[in-house]
């Protein structure tokens, strides 16, 4: 979830190889390490449906909290709260609240330590906010991130909505001898109100990114990128910064609702 966008691509090598995931042992629908899989991305390996009301599957993921812009000058403070981020009949919610001082808050999740894996496919079906000002996005980092920190683990953002609301991009982002490398591409977003399916096809050689089963991302990846290792999922919406915008005076509240995140080998 970063600003930068260069090109770099790379010759294409497509080699669809196994998928793994780690999870607590009480975890239900818990993935496999991907032995035995077919390999072409049609058995779900794991899913969060978001069944039911009230708070999230800490089996699957962590909150992340706190303010201080997030190296984005963000205004946001991210909350644990079950008023910023809960599941309403069968939908998770990360909401943004304007607080009664004039602070915003919202949510962030992860699932860092939890639900980890490498390569296949990833559908999240998700309705995204529409006020000004609110940045909301679907992404991933490498799950090295904690010990080589950004962007040496790499970033996948399968979707991020920036201030014009008519359109999402996905991105990559990755270390190129000291330097930040990204790549990224838009495509128009016609009822950016409605539900969409936002799509990651993840191989060994490349990174496609789909808007309701249509291609409109691709890069191609090589063995001096960090795309050939496990990545974890993050959701959030944050409010302003450098891809935010101005947010809109009048604003008191926005969401982004995900009806699932499922992934397929």
């Amino acid at each position: 979830m970063r600003n930068i966008k260069s090109v770099l691509l790379f010759a294409t090598l497509l080699l669809f190889t196994g998928l793994s995931c780690s999870s607590d042992d009480d975890t239900p629908e818990e993935p496999n390490n991907g032995n035995g899989s077919s390999g072409n991305n049609d058995e779900l390996l794991w899913s969060d449906e978001f069944d039911g009301n009230g708070t999230i599957n800490t089996n699957f993921w962590n909150f992340e909290t706190g303010g201080g812009g997030w190296g984005n000058q963000e205004v946001q403070i991210y909350s644990s709260s079950s008023d910023n981020v809960y599941k309403d009949d069968g939908v998770l919610k990360i909401k943004v609240i304007k607080e009664a001082d004039g602070s915003y808050t919202s949510g962030r999740i992860t699932t860092q330590n939890k639900i980890d894996f490498k390569y296949g496919r990833v559908d999240i079906r998700a309705k995204l906010p529409s006020v000004a000002g609110t940045w909301p996005a679907l992404w991933m980092l490498g799950d090295n991130f904690s010990s080589v920190g950004w962007p040496h683990c790499g970033e996948i953002d399968i979707m991020e909505q920036f201030e014009d609301k008519s359109y999402v991009a996905a991105t990559c982002h990755w270390n190129n001898n000291g330097n930040t490398a990204s790549y990224g591409e838009s495509v128009n977003l016609s009822t950016p109100t409605d539900f969409h399916i936002y799509s990651l096809v993840w191989a060994e050689g490349s990174v496609k990114v789909l808007l309701d089963d249509v291609q409109f991302y691709t890069i191609s990846t090589n063995t001096t990128m960090p795309f050939d290792a496990d990545f974890f999922f993050i959701f959030n919406v944050a409010m302003g910064g450098t891809n935010g915008g101005t947010i809109d005076p009048n604003f008191t509240t926005d969401v982004m609702e995900v009806d699932y995140v499922r992934v397929y080998q």
